[in-house]
């Protein structure tokens, strides 16, 4: 896929961020769009900022984790545009704490949302996309699917399953021979409101760890995302990392083997000083 006018693009969790930029982006390159939120003040802000751009736009309020408001949104769009040609499962949430202290109901609250929610949407617009003849879809992962980190066994067991889902995917579209691809997205430290709105654990700072995080690790713009989301799925990327840390990070990983863990050990002692 050469580029994005006429086609007919899904986005969900545009209430802000990565998804907020990813609409307006491809607003700007023509592209129809389906825009998709929990949050339906966010959803409808980001909506008209897409249609002050000239994009043509539908929208819907939806749980991602629920399974058959998502099988039920494919189908809308579908009969609303008559094709879809792009998906892009970015709604995400997070939760910082130790596997100690998260409960059982944080991990199915994250796996719904972050894992299910890209299974869910995946496989319901996967027919759609094959039938389109030109297709693409684009699975948000993070850096966090690629290496594990202390407080986020939650938010790492979702990405390194979205990942290991995705690649897979991937595999299949390229054996099979239809005309869609597979891109995993892996977002370094990205300037959004994912760790303002994160839970902790109980007793633990919320403010605090979102300061460190915005201050110490936010280093990437949403709308640089969006772009570089973009550019690696014209280019048909089976893998897209995104900003510096996610590259060198990645790097670090490949060539420590899980040496790596001792040196996330050091960072998560000291991270646990400031919340």
């Amino acid at each position: 896929m050469k580029d994005f006018h006429g086609k007919v693009a899904v986005v969900t969790g545009v209430a802000s961020g990565m998804g907020r930029e990813l609409a307006l982006e491809l607003a700007r390159q023509g592209a129809k769009l389906s825009l998709c939120d929990y949050d339906a003040a966010g959803l409808e802000a980001t909506a008209a900022d897409a249609r002050a751009l000239g994009a043509e736009v539908h929208t819907k309020v939806v749980n991602v984790g629920e399974r058959e408001q998502i099988l039920a949104y494919a189908d809308e769009v579908a009969e609303h545009y008559g094709v879809v040609n792009l998906v892009f499962n970015n709604a995400g949430i997070a939760h910082h704490a130790s596997v100690e202290k998260t409960s059982f109901k944080d991990y199915d609250r994250l796996m719904d949302v972050d894992f299910w929610g890209v299974v869910n949407s995946s496989k319901a617009f996967l027919p759609h996309l094959i039938a389109s003849g030109d297709g693409h879809i684009a699975n948000t992962s993070s850096i966090f699917g690629l290496f594990g980190v202390g407080g986020q066994s939650a938010y790492n067991a979702a990405k390194f399953a979205v990942r290991g889902f995705t690649e897979a995917l991937r595999i299949e579209m390229l054996s099979s021979g239809h005309n869609v691809g597979v891109s995993c997205v892996h977002p370094g430290g990205i300037k959004t409101d994912i760790c303002n709105n994160a839970t902790v654990a109980e007793g633990q700072d919320q403010a605090a760890f979102a300061d460190f995080f915005n201050k110490h690790l936010a280093r990437t713009s949403a709308a640089s995302a969006a772009r570089t989301i973009l550019h690696g799925v014209k280019k048909n990327h089976g893998r897209i990392l995104i900003g510096p840390d996610a590259v060198a990070l990645d790097l670090l990983v490949r060539v420590t083997g899980s040496g790596y863990q001792r040196l996330m050990s050091f960072v998560d002692g000291q991270q646990s000083r400031f919340l």
